[in-house]
């Protein structure tokens, strides 16, 4: 027996709702992730089975915002790649001795292999798993690596700034 969308969104949306609230901590993007929540249920309602549609909605809402959390997190690490991106882009000879000192001051504790894998990510825009198959590390590895490195770049900045 297919699943009534409309029925559903009737009786558990403000479920729904509270639910993305308490995980996202943000109206619109709890809006957006119970408006999400049903799409969902909408496009696959024929193979659901509402033989429990709260614990079933409660379950879909979750994996939406926690969806929603990664890209969040995703977006902040790639805004933290602001100050190695500029230093990669660089183009005017006094910016670059500027930055070949900001660079060496934040390599100068790192090892090689960190200042590689920050090059084939940053300048040559590789993603991590071609990073790590490079370099012979695991994914988790290189995004631990440069994790760090932008920890110190970033307390870097708080100083220079």
């Amino acid at each position: 027996m297919p699943v009534n969308v409309e029925d559903l969104y009737r009786k558990y949306g403000p479920m729904v709702m509270r639910r993305c609230r308490q995980l996202l901590s943000n109206e619109e993007a709890a809006l957006d992730a119970m408006q999400d929540t049903f799409v969902n249920v909408l496009r696959n309602k024929d193979n659901l089975k509402a033989t429990y549609p709260s614990g079933l909605l409660y379950r879909i809402a979750t994996n939406v915002c926690l969806n929603i959390i990664r890209k969040r997190k995703k977006m902040s690490m790639v805004q933290n790649d602001d100050l190695l991106s500029a230093i990669a882009a660089v183009n005017d000879i006094e910016e670059k001795i500027i930055q070949k000192d900001v660079i060496n001051l934040i390599f100068q504790k790192e090892k090689v292999s960190t200042k590689v894998m920050a090059v084939m990510h940053y300048v040559d825009k590789m993603t991590f798993k071609e990073v790590a198959s490079e370099v012979g590390l695991s994914v988790s590895g290189v995004r631990k690596r440069l994790r760090n490195l932008k920890k110190r770049v970033d307390a870097l900045k708080e100083v220079i700034l």
